[in-house]
């Protein structure tokens, strides 16, 4: 049975403000370790394949195939939530996606490794759906700014994944170890997570104080800006884990990064991730469209130069930065926090779920596409064609986004 609140914390003394804000933040950082896990398997994905034999597009769709497990929860957590407490389905998925984590270690070859990565999905689009929800429904003025602070975890996340990983890897000598450490971490999180996590942070539907200042979005969860925003989740899923999934293989295979250089580049992506908040800020002042339209432009340009401009690591470096800056800061937050804008307050849920499912609909095939473009055609047309010339396609979608009936104040 779901338990609801329809007003925020009563208490407004400094100990329930701190209590609460304490708990948002152990909510937001229980994302960490996704981010951990997602950018740690493609650094040791040349280790894995070449311990079972994968070739190349079969590499890129074990680095991505956790997506196809997200693509398939992501609706059904969000109807879930109707039925039971955001916490709930959150812990829940914590659970799956470290248990799946840790057992992957023990895969016997390609089939089982398959389904546990996917499994990872599935705890990782629970987990998603209910804290984009959760925060969405609590910073009713300020969504992009709260999908922009939970977007912060994951870069976060992706600093650390990478240079902890490759430090793990280093000691030990086996891309197990990483593994098994990022799935106990998971566990903790996951305790850490009950134990602070309120149903009156989790369970809120909207402040009441907000809602005469916030635009009442449409009483059906689809419309025309969700319709629209679905296309751009799928050519943003399709682009951002093309570059996560296969990026890191193209480092070291093509340019002949070693693994510790590859490790560097892939946290400094994270640093750019950690501007999310910014990014989401302005998605609150100006209009989605605009935001969305601009953001898709510069994302083209960063995909051809990722591929066609200079190998050093200080440029890779740079545009691995900007990649984070512009794909995960700026277009994925946005597009985000619009479904929440385009819906009733009730429907944020199910809004939240169909954002999961189409951007990782298509982020399940991207490692398997960007794989298989570069293995017939080289990593240049690879880049060109799957982070170029789709984002230029958002951008003329984005086009056909209709502006948020009422603008929400920056006033508190």
């Amino acid at each position: 049975m779901s338990v609801r609140s329809a007003t925020p914390v009563a208490s407004t003394t400094l100990s329930a403000v701190a209590t609460a804000f304490a708990g948002i933040a152990v909510i937001i950082s229980s994302y960490v370790i996704n981010a951990m896990d997602r950018t740690l398997f493609p650094l040791i994905l040349p280790e894995v394949a070449r311990q079972y034999g994968f070739n190349l597009p079969e590499a890129g769709l074990m680095a991505t195939v956790f997506t196809i497990g997200m693509a398939i929860a992501g609706v059904p957590s969000g109807y879930l939530m109707s039925r039971v407490a955001r916490r709930t389905v959150a812990q829940t998925g914590l659970f799956i996606f470290s248990a799946a984590t840790l057992v992957t270690v023990v895969s016997g070859g390609f089939a089982d490794m398959l389904i546990y990565r996917a499994l990872t999905g599935i705890g990782e689009a629970m987990q998603l759906t209910a804290l984009l929800a959760i925060l969405s429904a609590y910073f009713v003025r300020f969504r992009g700014a709260a999908v922009g602070a939970l977007n912060c975890a994951f870069g976060v996340g992706a600093v650390l994944g990478p240079l902890l990983g490759a430090q793990i890897l280093s000691v030990y000598g086996s891309w197990r170890a990483p593994m098994i450490a990022f799935g106990a971490v998971g566990f903790l999180l996951m305790l850490s997570f009950s134990l602070a996590a309120r149903n009156s942070i989790t369970e809120i539907v909207a402040p009441s104080v907000a809602r005469e200042a916030v635009a009442t979005g449409a009483p059906g969860v689809w419309n025309r800006n969700t319709v629209v925003l679905t296309l751009l989740s799928a050519i943003a899923g399709l682009s951002i884990f093309g570059f996560l999934g296969m990026y890191p293989t193209y480092l070291r295979a093509q340019l002949h990064f070693t693994t510790a250089d590859a490790g560097r580049v892939m946290s400094i992506y994270g640093l750019g991730v950690l501007v999310s908040v910014l990014g989401g800020f302005i998605g609150d002042r100006f209009s989605t469209k605009r935001v969305l339209v601009l953001s898709f432009l510069l994302a083209s340009l960063n995909g051809w130069l990722l591929f066609n401009g200079p190998a050093g690591f200080g440029a890779q470096a740079a545009l691995a930065f900007a990649f984070g800056v512009i794909f995960s800061g700026a277009i994925y937050v946005n597009i985000a926090a619009g479904y929440a804008r385009a819906v009733a307050p009730a429907l944020t849920g199910r809004a939240s779920g169909i954002f999961v499912t189409g951007f990782y609909a298509a982020a399940s095939i991207a490692g398997y596409v960007i794989g298989w473009l570069a293995e017939n055609f080289g990593w240049t047309v690879a880049g060109d064609l799957q982070l170029g010339a789709v984002c230029i396609v958002g951008a003329l979608l984005a086009l056909a986004l209709r502006p948020e009936p009422k603008s929400i104040p920056w006033r508190v």
